[in-house]
């Protein structure tokens, strides 16, 4: 793809430093990266997309964050089938059930999701967790 949309939204900054990783992995691979906070796109902005990342924490009790991430992948949900998305996110608690739930919830719209999930971190990303963003920035700039 010409350009690979990174769209997230983070509380603490460790969702943020995933998404610019999925923007260096998208960028080394030849693409070029539209890393932005959720609340800088408009879902229409997607739509044409084959494919694009989207970047939540866990919250409250492992959820998406509800006053602007969860309110964009209901508006976006109808348009997903047979694109590409990757998602990330990092938690402070739990299983990763939240993430669990939104690979399910993406790929029952009709999605495809790299690896059949997401990529967590626990806190801040680990240099695995940065290194399988910048995998999942190269698969989609593949697109």
């Amino acid at each position: 793809m010409d350009t690979v949309y990174v769209v997230y939204w983070s509380q603490s900054g460790n969702t943020q430093a995933m998404a610019e990783a999925v923007g260096a992995g998208a960028e080394a691979a030849g693409s070029k990266a539209k890393v932005l906070p959720v609340s800088d796109v408009s879902p229409d902005e997607l739509k044409s997309q084959k494919g694009f990342a989207l970047g939540c924490p866990a919250m409250g009790s492992e959820e998406l964050e509800e006053s602007e991430m969860e309110p964009f992948v209901e508006q976006i949900e109808k348009d997903v089938a047979g694109k590409t998305i990757g998602l990330f996110g990092s938690y402070g608690w739990g299983d990763g059930e939240w993430m669990r739930n939104w690979t399910d919830r993406m790929k029952a719209a009709g999605a495809e999701v790299p690896g059949d999930e997401g990529i967590i971190a626990n806190d801040a990303p680990d240099d695995a967790a940065k290194a399988a963003c910048e995998a999942l920035g190269r698969t989609l700039a593949a697109l």
